[in-house]
């Protein structure tokens, strides 16, 4: 019982979240800081990623228009620097008899609108930036809780190893044996749609009216003040993405507590009385962090993909997500490719910030590895 006790005290998450945060050590910092300085492509993912945050914490104030209004006479427009052609029906009297004509007619780009607007209407820029709130809450709140459960099973399950190793890993193993996408769809078909509709706090303050009250547009033209109070979290995604993903933290969790519960600083602590939480938080999470940190990035960026993946099949619970606007503009491929193309450009956009700065992470913390700056 003292070792199960021993164990159910270690998989705290307020103890796995302090030992990490104080397992950044002075070194950590300065490598990190040497290769950012190196890298022309750790400053480019952090300048990309930097900028999704921002558009997602300050989407009422950045956001040019209502993201849900409709506006049925501006539809399908074009984004800037492009046009389309469409042809109008009318009626008109021909030598006493009323026909019905066809005409072709050119609709270019506004300014008002510049990526564009959806089949309803819907400016297609403010789509793209409240739905980076969704891909980006749902893709750090997701990894955050397959850490929580992955990191501590895996460090539990390479430092004990034997029989509590056995259990866990073959836990894990059922949990691979699943494609992660029809996992997710099955519990998410289990658990239903449990979204959370949040407060915006901008609107809610009244700082977004006031702010956007007081921009003044070209021509005398004020800018739209009426923005979403609230904003949906697909919390049943989050838990699902997390029950998805957490045996990939498990696995290297694991892997790293097996080679470093045989150094000799581990044998040393063991041998002068040191408790097995003492070792795991002092010696096994901090020489473990390393692979965790470079995954959890990558994670982030799966996620996303996931997330998107379920939006697009219709199980994310909110209609501002860049899944759920891809899925709408299937049926304007032909008529209208910025539909689908513009949250499409901002998902790889940010994945691939996301995963330059993993790269990032790799590179300034494995000295085994030369990255672009030449190594640490």
């Amino acid at each position: 019982m003292g070792r199960l006790d021993t164990l159910l005290e270690y998989l705290d998450p307020r103890r796995i979240v302090s030992a990490l945060r104080s397992s950044v050590s002075p070194r950590t910092r300065r490598n990190l800081r040497r290769e950012f300085d190196r890298s022309f492509l750790a400053k480019l993912g952090i300048a990309l990623v930097t900028l999704m945050v921002a558009l997602a914490v300050f989407a009422p104030l950045v956001a040019p228009w209502n993201p849900t209004n409709q506006d049925l006479d501006n539809e399908q427009q074009p984004p800037l620097g492009f046009s389309r052609t469409e042809t109008q029906t009318g009626q008109e009297m021909v030598n006493g008899s009323l026909q019905i004509t066809n005409e072709t007619v050119r609709v270019n780009a506004t300014t008002a609108h510049p990526l564009g607007t959806d089949g309803l209407g819907r400016d297609m820029l403010s789509r793209v930036i409240y739905g980076a709130r969704t891909s980006l809450l749902v893709g750090l709140l997701g990894t955050t809780l397959a850490m929580l459960l992955g990191v501590p099973t895996g460090l539990a399950s390479g430092y004990y190893s034997g029989r509590v190793d056995d259990l866990l890993m073959r836990v894990a193993d059922v949990s691979l044996a699943f494609p992660s996408l029809v996992l997710a769809i099955a519990l998410v078909g289990l658990w239903g749609e449990a979204s959370v509709a949040v407060p915006d706090p901008f609107v809610v303050t009244g700082i977004a009216p006031l702010i956007r009250g007081a921009i003044s547009l070209p021509g005398g033209l004020t800018y739209p003040t009426g923005m979403p109070e609230t904003f949906t979290l697909p919390g049943t995604v989050i838990v699902v993405v997390g029950l998805v993903n957490w045996v990939w933290f498990a696995r290297v969790a694991r892997g790293e507590a097996l080679a470093v519960r045989e150094e000799e600083y581990v044998t040393a602590a063991e041998s002068l009385g040191a408790t097995d939480l003492f070792v795991i938080r002092k010696h096994v999470l901090p020489n473990s962090l390393t692979p965790i940190l470079v995954l959890a990035t990558i994670q982030v960026a799966a996620i996303i993909l996931l997330e998107s993946a379920l939006s697009f099949l219709g199980f994310s619970g909110t209609t501002l997500s860049w899944g759920f606007d891809i899925s709408q503009g299937r049926q304007y491929q032909t008529t209208a490719w910025w539909i689908a193309a513009m949250p499409g450009l901002a998902i790889v956009v940010t994945v691939i910030g996301i995963n330059l700065i993993g790269d990032w992470f790799r590179d300034a913390l494995d000295p085994g590895i030369e990255g672009e700056g030449g190594g640490v």
